[in-house]
């Protein structure tokens, strides 16, 4: 009787060890790689080095090259029975995290530059394979393997040719260059890579089916479930916004739906043999866009994935390296060799690539070292094969996994190292619109404090998108006031009324009106305006908005004037913190920087580019750089056939009769040097105008008046004779110093940070229905002004 009992609780806590013990330990290694993931952070940050690097290396340390050495925590971690759990949470966590990728794609980047991305990927991963090819047999035989010698081929080819496009973008994103060109480049080769890795990940899957028709019917069967769930994803995210159309964002069991969808067509891949990764990243980059849906998944898996589902993902990829392994003289032999051409084919292969494409030197090699991160699909691949019983050599298991994390390991730090260096060439670079080629890619950052001036801002964005074949990537960042301490006995997250309060919940109403005119616009425009929100005092406002800008890589930043106008069409004063916003990022912006006096909510707005109305727009120039500034921002306007644009010209009555436009050919140096500031600005004036005449006012795109005056007075007659022409008028700040065009105007001056001409237009006593630009160049002098009180 006892020996049965004994039996059976023997029996009991074998089943119970079975179920509980590998949930325990895979809870316990996910929860030391985070704690260790956060710790390396916090001292590997200051140095430079981004979380994925820092990820892998808290898993490497956990892993068996680090603590697990310990018997005690080789015993609780390494259990052979968790391995089923351990692939299972893997696939959990890339298909989410593909999905992610994706939904943050800028996927029409991708189709604009999909030849270029494709011959860095195909350059690079060509001369990985030939270098794969070149080593499988040495491999082979050094790891005493047995098998199939092709199987381990196209499993040093995917190791070598893969680019880890997870890390690719986190270490872009974490090392502040994802949004410049090469960090944009490198995404789209990386995800190309991918594509390329997955393919021969299917072989390696499919090796004994040897039907060529299973094959086609298999691949046939994949586009038709991602299609589907495109489709179905489609439908249902516009009926899911419908739906929520009051509410700020979908309700939780709604993204369950959503998700659920991703997770069921991704198991149905993976039971095809498919893996879901390419799947993944498609269905979240067709997902559509500017709606709630949208939005609130990226809310909602944000937060998540980037700080804990990427630290455990990267970090159990380090945790299975061990080095100990490498004390094999041949293992490290082989483990040496296919580091050096791991770094070697992807060098080789990306700068015959950069060559052909005209890439600068030094850009190519950055790329190279980017293209270089692994530990994604080469993972699984290993993974598939060791399950399958592929290659029978589990040397060979080992110095691959060790491979691929100590290659991550050597070339995330030499990425960082050569961002820094390189900032010259891949930083953030300040654009002067006065010589700026409109046909380029334009990044406007739009403020908005409040609904109000939403319309005419979009509106604004509508208009500078010129021609639907130039890119424009327009932000919209949501400016809240986060209130300053009270006195008070409530908690720190309670308000008043008692109910707990979070993030999400700052703006009020604003932010359902302000998602819904956004929502609106992507509709009717097709355009998609990115949102940000900043919630922070008005004392530190303007240092997230100018660190904003630089994050982005704007090209503009546009401000929302402190006044706003009432029903009778008078502006009224709104919170003083607004224009000291104002004031302050006008000193310290990292680019050029626009103030817009809506007056479009009630007449004159701007409708966004797709309406058929005609919208008359006029830029004042009366000289400097400013203005300059202003001329050079309004060639995107003048592009867009709603758009009737118009350059007034102000000159003085002593310059009757001469020729606008002088030929400086002819000067000496010598003259040149003699030459006055006031001279010189004359020229760049007269030459940026003859520029401007010949491309768009002589073709009938722009058109040109002059208004000859003598002094602020007769500027003030002309303008307001004018008031009720336009809806909307673009000036320079300033810059042109003293001026005898508006001598005179400063003696009402009340917002001198709009300048003499924006102030004149923006007061009380100029009755005009149209909206005012007013535009500032990007001035390097201001930012080092810690002077707050300034104009």
């Amino acid at each position: 009787m006892a020996a049965a009992t004994t039996e059976k609780m023997a029996t009991a806590g074998s089943c119970n060890q079975e179920l509980f013990n590998p949930i325990i330990s895979m809870g316990w290694q996910y929860s030391g790689i985070l704690v260790i993931s956060h710790i390396l952070q916090i001292l590997l940050k200051p140095l430079g080095q981004a979380s994925p690097i820092v990820q892998i290396l808290a898993g490497f340390l956990m892993g068996p090259s680090g603590f697990s050495r310990i018997k005690y925590v080789e015993d609780f971690f390494i259990q052979n029975y968790n391995s089923g759990y351990y692939e299972f949470m893997a696939l959990i966590f890339r298909t989410i995290i593909m999905f992610l990728i994706g939904l943050e794609t800028d996927f029409p980047y991708l189709m604009r530059n999909i030849r270029r991305a494709s011959i860095i990927a195909c350059g690079s991963s060509l001369a990985c394979t030939i270098f794969a090819g070149a080593v499988t047999f040495l491999v082979f035989q050094e790891t005493a393997s047995h098998g199939s010698s092709f199987i381990m081929a196209l499993m040093i080819i995917i190791t070598l040719a893969n680019a880890a496009s997870p890390i690719v973008v986190r270490v872009a994103a974490d090392l502040k260059f994802g949004t410049s060109e090469t960090g944009k480049l490198a995404i789209s080769s990386s995800l190309i890579a991918d594509a390329y890795s997955v393919f021969l990940l299917f072989i390696l899957s499919e090796y004994k089916s040897t039907s060529i028709a299973k094959w086609i019917f298999f691949f046939f069967l994949y586009f038709i479930i991602v299609g589907v769930v495109i489709v179905i994803n489609m439908y249902l995210a516009n009926w899911l916004n419908r739906r929520n159309r009051n509410k700020k964002y979908l309700g939780n069991t709604e993204i369950f739906v959503l998700v659920a969808i991703l997770y069921i067509a991704a198991m149905a891949l993976e039971q095809l043999g498919f893996s879901s990764i390419i799947a993944s990243f498609l269905i979240g980059s067709m997902f559509p866009r500017g709606g709630k849906a949208a939005r609130t998944l990226l809310i909602k898996l944000t937060y998540p994935i980037h700080n804990f589902i990427f630290p455990i993902y990267f970090g159990n990829h380090g945790f299975r390296a061990n080095i100990t392994k490498l004390k094999n003289l041949r293992n490290f032999m082989v483990f040496s060799i296919l580091i050096l051409s791991s770094i070697g084919g992807k060098i080789v292969g990306t700068l015959a690539a950069c060559f052909h494409l005209k890439i600068p030197y030094r850009e190519g090699v950055l790329l190279a070292f980017m293209m270089n991160l692994k530990g994604h699909v080469d993972i699984l691949a290993l993974t598939i094969s060791l399950a399958s019983d592929l290659v029978s050599s589990q040397n060979f298991y080992d110095v691959m996994i060790a491979t691929i994390i100590v290659n991550t390991l050597i070339c995330g730090p030499i990425v960082a190292f050569m961002v820094r260096r390189e900032s010259d060439i891949i930083g953030y670079r300040q654009i002067y619109f006065e010589s700026h080629n409109p046909e380029t890619e334009l990044r406007i950052l739009a403020c908005v404090h409040s609904p109000r001036p939403v319309a005419t801002m979009l509106g604004l964005v509508a208009a500078s998108r010129g021609p639907r074949e130039v890119p424009i990537t327009p932000y919209l960042m949501h400016l809240v006031e986060l209130p300053g301490k009270k006195k008070t006995n409530l908690m720190y997250n309670q308000r008043e009324d008692d109910e707990l309060s979070d993030e999400d919940d700052y703006g009020g109403n604003d932010v359902v009106e302000i998602n819904d005119a956004m929502d609106m616009f992507t509709s009717e425009t097709g355009l998609l305006v990115h949102q940000i929100k900043a919630v922070s005092p008005f004392s530190r406002m303007h240092a997230d908005v100018c660190n904003t800008a630089q994050d982005i890589r704007a090209s503009i930043i546009v401000l929302p004037f402190h006044k706003h106008q009432r029903i009778d069409g008078k502006l009224e004063n709104g919170k003083q913190g607004i224009r000291t916003t104002n004031q302050k990022v006008l000193r310290h912006a990292p680019c050029s920087v626009a103030i817009l006096i809506d007056r479009g909510l009630t007449a004159g707005c701007l409708n966004p580019s797709g309406s058929d109305s005609l919208q008359h727009i006029a830029i004042l120039f009366f000289g400097g750089p400013d203005d300059r500034e202003a001329l050079g921002f309004s060639k995107r306007l003048g592009m867009d056939h709603h758009v009737n644009l118009t350059i007034i010209r102000f000159l003085p009555s002593s310059s009757r009769g001469q020729i606008s436009g002088v030929n400086i050919a002819h000067k000496t140096d010598d003259v040149l040097m003699a030459i006055s500031n006031d001279e010189v600005e004359k020229e760049a004036d007269s030459a940026i105008l003859a520029d401007f005449h010949s491309r768009y006012v002589a073709t009938g795109q722009v058109g040109y008046v002059e208004k000859v005056v003598e002094n602020g007075v007769d500027t003030a007659s002309a303008l307001r004779d004018m008031a009720e022409m336009y809806s909307l008028f673009i000036v320079g700040k300033d810059g042109r110093g003293y001026s005898i065009l508006t001598a005179g105007m400063s003696d009402w001056e009340e917002c001198p940070e709009l300048g003499k001409v924006g102030d004149f237009l923006a007061s009380p006593e100029f009755d005009i229905s149209g909206s005012v630009l007013v535009v500032q160049q990007y001035r390097p002098s201001k930012n080092d002004d810690d002077d707050d009180d300034g104009k």
